[in-house]
């Protein structure tokens, strides 16, 4: 199995192209804000085609390049439809001072083919079989992308894509429109916390991590667990 990913130029939104192998179709995860270019380079070194894009969330740092991917190939990108309006109108999904960042008006296009994303779902895409689990909190339609990962760099058992819902060390924000804290905790304690210890985790923002290292450090996963009070979130990304 190939993983590959870099930060976006913008808010440091990782992008992720995972394959089968070298030379295979792949899927392209949060293509976000000046990532063409090296998008385009990732593919061409495994000599990848992209047969979909996946959004983990509808917020801009991860959708921004959603359309020209997309069109350019062809290929269908796939949203939850809590965040479907978001594809449609990202301001929708932005604070006053975020707005105000961008100058008004986005220099934004929606894709053409979207499709949803529905809660338990498995995706068969570019020979690859990924779980989807519905995990709201930092926006209403944040999703987690599961896959096996035998054959990856890390050899775990299982691979989770977490978007915006957990980081190493911390979680997304929940204070822009859409955000809940309290469905944040919600989503950690059904959806994160079941997970292996030595699931390896693929953030939306910031360093690979697992689960088990989480689960005795993360003082938002130690607090669902009852074991402490957490502390103020850090802003990554929007």
């Amino acid at each position: 199995m190939l993983v590959a990913g870099f930060p976006a130029d913008a808010f440091g939104t990782n992008c992720y192209v995972v394959a089968t192998a070298p030379g295979e179709q792949c899927v392209v995860v949060d293509p976000g804000i000046g990532v063409l270019d090296r998008l385009d380079a990732l593919l061409a070194e495994h000599r990848l085609h992209p047969a979909a894009v996946l959004l983990t969330h509808g917020h801009l740092d991860h959708t921004f390049s959603v359309a020209p991917v997309c069109g350019a190939r062809g290929v269908t990108a796939y949203v939850h439809p809590a965040d479907r309006e978001l594809l449609a109108d990202p301001a929708k999904g932005l604070s006053v001072d975020l707005a105000g960042l961008f100058g008004g008006r986005l220099p934004y296009t929606e894709p053409e083919d979207v499709a949803e994303l529905t809660d338990g779902a498995t995706l068969e895409l570019a020979g690859l079989e990924l779980t989807v689990d519905h995990a709201p909190g930092h926006t209403g339609g944040s999703v987690l992308f599961r896959m096996p990962g035998a054959g990856s760099r890390w050899e775990a058992d299982e691979i989770c894509l977490s978007g915006d819902v957990l980081f190493a060390g911390s979680i997304g924000r929940t204070d822009l429109p859409g955000g809940s804290h309290s469905t944040m905790l919600a989503s950690l304690r059904s959806k994160i916390l079941p997970l292996a210890d030595d699931t390896v985790v693929l953030p939306g923002h910031g360093p690979a991590t697992t689960i088990g290292r989480e689960r005795a450090a993360n003082p938002y996963l130690l607090e669902v667990a009852g074991e402490q009070a957490r502390p103020a979130a850090p802003a990554r990304g929007l």
